[in-house]
């Protein structure tokens, strides 16, 4: 599959952490580098069965990104085989999910079906995706104005403002690049 990124990328992000000088300010949490920015709060998803850290999530004023690496090819692209296995996913669940034009290219609109405290609604997402050099990055929005231009440069910025750091591990296409905890010497 061809790789999916916006134009701009190598001068606009998201970055590769070579393309990114040393003196750029980032949290370093293994394959994701965050610039640190005012009002975002970065928490770490953890898988409760492996204990592995597996996103992180950047808040900001009620809103999320939500952001994974993953190990790819110089020359093949993952966001379009993810979107596809993604929409087929959604849609066995009883939800809707559709391929829409985005501010990086193709993205997926997807409303799932949620209940909470006994109340059921539908909970609206947005899936972005950048297929990098040996990197693919996914990112998930959700917030109640993902929608809202205003709402989605900002998401869309905090997105692009990241670095992959892609290691020179040889691993599968698809792999879940590794995500650490900042050292406090950092």
């Amino acid at each position: 599959m061809a790789k999916l990124e916006p134009s701009d990328r190598i001068e606009n992000g998201p970055f590769d952490v070579a393309e990114v000088g040393v003196l750029t300010p980032y949290l370093d949490f293994g394959s994701l580098r965050i610039s640190p920015q005012a009002g975002i709060t970065i928490k770490a998803d953890v898988d409760d069965q492996s204990k592995r850290i597996v996103s992180l999530s950047l808040e900001q004023d009620g809103h999320r990104l939500q952001i994974q690496a993953f190990a790819a090819t110089k020359s093949e692209g993952l966001w379009d085989f993810t979107m596809n296995a993604i929409a087929k996913g959604i849609a066995e669940q009883n939800g809707l999910a559709e391929v829409i034009p985005g501010a990086l290219g193709p993205e997926l609109r997807v409303q799932t079906s949620v209940t909470e405290n006994g109340k059921r609604f539908l909970r609206e997402s947005r899936f972005i995706g950048v297929d990098g050099p040996r990197w693919f990055l996914r990112g998930v929005l959700t917030g109640p104005e993902i929608y809202q231009p205003e709402t989605y440069s900002k998401l869309i910025a905090l997105y692009r403002s990241v670095a992959v750091n892609r290691g020179d591990t040889a691993l599968p296409p698809g792999e879940l690049l590794p995500i650490t905890l900042p050292t406090a010497n950092e």
